[in-house]
């Protein structure tokens, strides 16, 4: 039996370069629909600060999560998330294997991305709920963090490169955030809200390494345990690696023998590299189906929780992600991002083949 978590939905969209929003604002900010109150941003807020130092991500000191920070971060978010199902899969009898896939599509922005954002604004304190928070994403993180906030009543910035998808720009937007579109890609966007950060007191909310977003995305791994006993295997399309880090540590809790496999793109494989490098580094990345999943340095506390407790990693093509875009398609009726797909992608490409007849 083989669990999949398929954390993102939407349609495969076609990644365009975008400078500014037809309104016309070169700021990349305009009043969201539910009234939040905007913050208007100067050229000086988007001069980087060298050095600055994301205090909740320290390279030479990581954070590991633990169970009980799962089990916490369950108890807060259960009314605000969706808990979603696991599902057996009509390709099970393709693959040759019982397959269950965790349909993480079916929060409302479309991503699991929403419990992490969602603990991390509630273990806030009340002052920097006032002041606020910030964060850097091509898109999932900017939306559950957005969307939260809002619900919440948290003033929220989300700052996103210049190649984010329009759709995704314009969620952020419509659930009141101030949204910045700068930056040519995730690195640059990331030193922008940074800077911001620290010059305007906001509290920096890193979409994958800081501990509550890994707590959170661990909350996907207890349902798995809910909902299927002891699976043999669990895979996790792996981006920044705050998934497989949240996920990993709550089923090696409660189920040892079941197995943890990551997944990245060739396009992408920042998490194999730094597996071989001893420790997070900076990895080119190019264009892939899979954009969330493109992240060029795997966070320094996701790598040291996740690294013990993973049983394998693996590096498909994008060919196997297409084709797995496809059937889940033509057989589930899903229509997913190629992150979401990376997972039966893994499996279609022959990686996982000592699965096959459980």
């Amino acid at each position: 039996m083989t669990s999949f978590t398929e954390p993102e939905n939407g349609e495969v969209i076609t990644v365009k370069k975008v400078d500014q929003i037809a309104n016309g604002h070169t700021n990349g900010h305009e009043n969201g629909i539910n009234g939040n109150q905007q913050v208007e941003f100067t050229e000086e807020d988007f001069e980087i600060i060298e050095d600055v130092e994301d205090p909740y991500c320290i390279a030479e000191n990581p954070v590991k999560v633990c169970f009980q920070d799962i089990t916490s971060a369950a108890f807060l978010i259960k009314n605000g998330i969706q808990n979603t199902p696991c599902q057996k899969s009509h390709l099970s009898e393709m693959t040759g294997m019982d397959l269950y896939l965790k349909k993480e599509f079916l929060q409302f922005t479309g991503s699991f991305k929403e419990r992490g954002a969602r603990y991390a604004l509630l273990m806030l304190s009340e002052e920097q709920k006032r002041i606020g928070v910030i964060s850097a994403s091509l898109g999932n993180h900017a939306q559950g963090l957005s969307y939260h906030a809002n619900r919440l009543g948290i003033p929220v910035t989300v700052v996103m490169p210049t190649a984010a998808p329009i759709m995704k720009i314009q969620k952020c937007r419509n659930y009141g955030a101030n949204v910045i579109v700068k930056g040519d890609n995730m690195s640059e966007a990331k030193k922008i809200a940074m800077s911001i950060a620290k010059r305007r007191g906001y509290v920096y909310v890193n979409g994958y390494d800081h501990p509550h977003i890994m707590a959170g995305q661990g909350t996907i791994g207890l349902e798995i345990i809910e909902q299927m006993g002891q699976p043999d295997a669990v895979v996790v399309p792996v981006g920044g690696g705050g998934l497989i880090a949240g996920v990993a540590t709550a089923i090696k809790a409660i189920s040892p023998r079941t197995k943890i496999i990551g997944v990245e793109s060739d396009k992408c494989p920042s998490f194999s590299r730094a597996m071989e490098h001893g420790g997070p580094i900076l990895t080119p990345n190019m264009a892939t189906l899979a954009d969330g999943l493109a992240v060029p340095t795997v966070g320094y506390n996701a790598f040291a929780t996740a690294v013990p407790l993973l049983d394998k990693m693996v590096v498909v093509r994008e060919e196997w992600i297409a084709l797995a875009i496809l059937r889940l398609v033509e057989q589930e009726k899903c229509v997913v991002e190629g992150a979401g797909a990376a997972g039966l992608a893994a499996i279609f490409a022959g990686h996982l083949n000592e699965y096959r007849g459980k």
